[in-house]
């Protein structure tokens, strides 16, 4: 019976949006005393997210890029809450290209409880229930834009009318990432959240199109940091960031 891993992190909530320009919408709620974990292992991720968050009465807000690594996130700290959008493929700021944001994030250099700076515009921070309001200003005011032949060419639509060369630059240009590495980290995710939910190494190799349990091996170890075991039974101690199913095909 695949487990229930919306409780892993204290307070976390999330749900997939309508939007064509968003994927998912999160917060995490005061934890209410519960116990933090020690660390949270934040997986390779192959789209972009605004997020913003409080702690100790400090607010920030940041456009956080694709991330093609994992890395290790401290919680040591008490955090307040959070909220966080993840945009669908092919959707962009115009003013933060995400090419030049993988890897990396930007910060808004102005933030009160309820507000923050973009683009020398005061933004109200989104909520949980109307970030798509939100995102619906960016459109108006052009500052969010998208590219919908990206999301149908990694959803594994042929396009019509469009070079190979075409379709990769404007990949490139939409998501910072080729459409390879985007499968490949879409793959390893999707591996990920079926041996958390109790999955065999083995079936899993068949069910998302790996060529071997060694092949599997390695894509975790590159995009997920950890072993289909550890996965399988994980440590007390830290939980892994998000994971959620997207539209974008992962067999080769």
């Amino acid at each position: 019976m695949a487990r229930d891993l919306s409780g892993a992190v204290p307070g976390l909530e999330q749900r997939p949006s309508d939007s064509p320009y968003v994927e998912r919408v999160y917060q995490v709620a005061p934890d209410g005393g519960a116990a933090v974990p020690e660390r949270m292992v934040s997986v390779a991720n192959s789209n972009w997210e605004l997020i913003a968050w409080s702690a100790e009465g400090v607010t920030g807000v940041s456009v956080r890029g694709p991330e093609t690594r994992p890395t290790e996130v401290p919680l040591g700290g008490r955090m307040d809450g959070a909220i966080g959008v993840i945009f669908r493929h092919g959707a962009f700021l115009r003013p933060l290209p995400v090419p030049g944001l993988v890897d990396g994030s930007v910060a808004s250099p102005h933030t009160t409880a309820r507000t923050f700076v973009l683009e020398g515009d005061e933004w109200e921070i989104p909520g949980y229930a109307n970030a798509e309001v939100f995102v619906d200003r960016l459109v108006r005011a052009g500052l969010l834009v998208r590219d919908p032949l990206v999301a149908d060419v990694l959803a594994g639509d042929a396009p019509l009318l469009v070079t190979p060369r075409s379709v990769q630059r404007r990949v490139a240009a939409a998501t910072g990432l080729t459409q390879g590495t985007i499968r490949q980290i879409e793959r390893a995710r999707r591996a990920a959240m079926l041996l958390q939910q109790g999955e065999a190494a083995a079936d899993v190799v068949h069910r998302v199109g790996y060529h071997d349990q060694p092949h599997l091996a390695r894509s975790l170890n590159r995009f997920v940091g950890r072993k289909a075991t550890r996965l399988q039974r994980p440590a007390d101690d830290e939980v892994l960031s998000l994971l959620y199913k997207t539209d974008a095909e992962v067999r080769p």
